[in-house]
C-alpha cells in the first residue's frame, strides 16, 4: 500500500522548506551512522492522528522567471519552463496541495499568478479528482499578520490557514484541515491489495539511463516508449507479466535528478512519482550508466530506496558500449561496492537493455532477492549466532559497564527486523550493530535486503528500547 503524498507549492521565499521541517520533526534530526549513505531531502514521511503521509518540499515557482514560449509538442527540453505544466504534473503527481502564502509581504503578484496556473489546470487529471488545496498564510507570528489574512481570500482557495512554520503556530489546524480533506482517500489506499500482483518491482535511475528500454527488453515487446531525451518518461507506469508462473509487476519510473538540477516543471513532480513508485515496490532495480559510472546522483537515489527499506539490485547498463578487458567487470564491480558501500550486501548485474546481454538474469535475480526478504530465521538459530558472535568478538563497554546480549529474536518480515534484548541499549555502538548485521548475512544471506536492528533493555521494569 501506498501512502498518500502531499505536495508543497508557492513562490520563493514564503516558508516552504520552514514548514517542510517543521512537519518533519524529529524524523529528519536522525544521525545515520552507515558511512557513505547521502540523504536527499526531498521528501520526508511524517504523520497525523494516525495517518502517515510523505510531504514534499517542490521548492518554489518563479512566473517572472519561466518561459512560455515552448509548447509541449515540440519535444525539447525548453517546455520543462512551461510553468502551466508544474502546476498540472502537481495535481497528477500528488494526493493534496498546501499552497504557501506569505503574511509578512501580504499578497503578491506571483501569488495570484500561481492561484491561476493552478485553476487553469484543475480537471485536467483524467480519470481522478483534482487534489484539493489547502491555502496556508505563514509567518503570521503576531496578531497584526493574522488580521490581514483575509487578503488572501482573493486567490479563491477557501478560507486561508494561518500558521507560523517558524514557530509551529497554527501547523496542527492546518494538518487537521488538510486530514479532513483527504479523509476519503485514505480508506481506498487501506483497502488496496498489491499482494494480488505478487512480487512489485521498481526501476529507477537517473534521467537517460535505459529504464524503459529495460522494461521493453523484459517485456520482450515495445508496451512502453523509449526516447533518448533524459526526462522522457514522466509517470511511473505499471506493466504486469508472469514470469515462470510467478506473477510481477514492473514499475518503469520517470528519471531522478539531483535536486539542484530538478528544473521547475514536469520533471520535479516526476520525481513525486517515482518516490511513490519506490514506496510501492518490493524491489528497487538501480540503473547504472556503465559510459558515466556511479555518480553522485546514484548514490542519492540510493540513500532514497534505503530509506524506505526496500530490496535493492544494482544494475549496470549500456555495458556494450564499454571497451573490456579480462578483468574489465572486477575493476568496474570493485568501484561500484567503493563508491555505493553503504549497500555492500546487494547483487551487481552488468547488462544491456539495448542488445540484450545477460537482462535474463534481471527477473530470476529480483525473485532470489525477494525470496530472501521474506525469509524468517528460527529463534533458536538465530540465538546460537548471537553467542557465537560473542565468543568471536566481544560486545563493547562504556563507562565500565560492558554490553551483554540476552537473546534475540526476528520480530518481523519485509524487512527482516531483528530486536536484541540487552541489559543496557546505551552501551550500543553502531560498529557493533554493523559486526552483527554482517554475522547475521554471513549465515543467512538476505541478498539485496536491508536489515534492521532494534536493541530493548531486558528488564521489563525499566522497559526501554533504542533503534540503530
Amino acid at each position: 500500500m501506498r501512502k498518500l503524498v502531499v505536495a508543497l507549492v508557492g513562490r520563493p521565499n514564503v516558508g516552504k522548506s520552514t514548514l517542510f521541517n517543521r512537519l518533519a520533526g524529529e524524523r529528519l534530526a536522525v544521525v545515520d551512522d552507515t558511512p557513505g549513505t547521502t540523504r536527499d531531502r526531498l521528501v520526508t514521511e511524517t504523520e497525523w492522528r494516525g495517518v502517515t503521509f510523505d510531504i514534499v518540499d517542490t521548492g518554489g515557482i518563479d512566473p517572472t522567471h519561466l518561459g512560455r514560449s515552448t509548447p509541449l509538442s515540440t519535444g525539447s527540453a525548453d517546455y520543462i519552463q512551461e510553468i502551466k505544466y508544474q502546476a498540472q504534473q502537481a495535481a497528477q503527481g500528488a494526493d493534496g496541495i498546501i499552497l504557501l502564502v506569505d503574511g509578512e509581504s501580504g499578497l503578491s503578484p506571483a501569488d495570484q499568478e500561481v492561484a491561476e496556473i493552478l485553476r487553469r489546470n484543475q480537471g485536467k487529471r483524467a480519470g481522478k479528482p483534482w487534489p484539493p488545496i489547502i491555502l496556508a498564510v505563514n509567518k503570521c507570528d503576531n496578531e497584526e499578520r493574522r488580521s490581514r489574512v483575509f487578503e488572501f481570500y482573493e486567490l479563491g482557495f477557501g478560507e486561508p490557514i494561518p500558521i507560523s512554520a517558524l514557530h509551529g503556530t497554527g501547523v496542527g489546524d492546518l494538518l487537521d484541515i488538510l486530514f479532513q480533506s483527504l479523509e476519503e482517500l485514505i480508506q481506498p489506499l487501506l483497502e488496496e491489495d498489491d499482494d494480488e500482483f505478487g512480487v512489485n518491482i521498481a526501476i529507477v535511475g537517473r534521467p537517460n539511463v535505459g529504464k524503459s528500454s529495460l522494461l521493453n527488453k523484459l517485456l520482450g515487446e515495445e508496451r512502453v516508449i523509449v526516447s533518448p531525451i533524459p526526462g522522457t518518461t514522466r509517470d511511473a507506469i505499471d506493466t504486469t507479466l508472469t514470469y515462470h508462473g510467478q506473477k510481477i509487476r514492473l514499475i518503469d519510473t520517470a528519471g531522478i535528478r539531483r535536486r539542484g538540477r530538478i528544473e521547475p516543471g514536469v520533471e520535479r513532480y516526476s520525481v513525486i512519482r517515482a518516490l511513490k513508485a519506490i514506496e510501492r515496490a518490493d524491489v528497487v532495480t538501480l540503473l547504472i550508466d556503465a559510459t558515466e559510472g556511479v555518480t553522485a546522483q546514484d548514490t542519492h537515489i540510493a540513500g532514497m530506496v534505503l530509506d524506505k527499506f526496500k530490496s535493492v539490485i544494482v544494475i549496470v547498463n549500456k555495458w556494450d558500449a564499454i571497451e573490456k578487458e579480462t578483468d574489465t567487470i572486477m575493476i568496474y564491480s570493485r568501484h561500484i561496492r567503493e563508491e555505493l558501500n553503504f549497500l555492500d550486501y546487494v547483487p551487481v548485474l552488468f547488462i544491456s537493455a539495448l542488445t540484450g546481454q545477460r537482462v535474463s538474469q534481471v527477473l530470476p535475480t529480483a525473485l532470489q532477492v525477494q525470496e530472501e526478504r521474506l525469509l524468517r530465521i528460527p529463534t533458536s538459530k538465530l540465538n546460537k549466532l548471537v553467542r557465537d558472535a560473542q565468543s568471536a568478538h566481544a560486545p563493547p563497554s562504556k563507562a565500565g559497564k560492558r554490553l551483554k546480549i540476552f537473546y534475540a529474536s526476528q520480530v518481523r518480515t519485509d524487512p527482516p527486523t531483528f530486536l536484541f534484548h540487552v541489559n543496557d541499549p546505551r552501551i550500543v555502538h553502531f560498529s557493533y550493530t554493523r559486526f552483527l548485521e554482517n554475522q547475521i548475512r554471513e549465515r543467512f544471506g538476505f541478498l539485496g535486503t536491508p536489515i534492521r536492528i532494534s536493541y530493548r533493555r531486558h528488564s521489563e521494569s525499566r522497559s526501554r528500547s533504542t533503534t540503530h
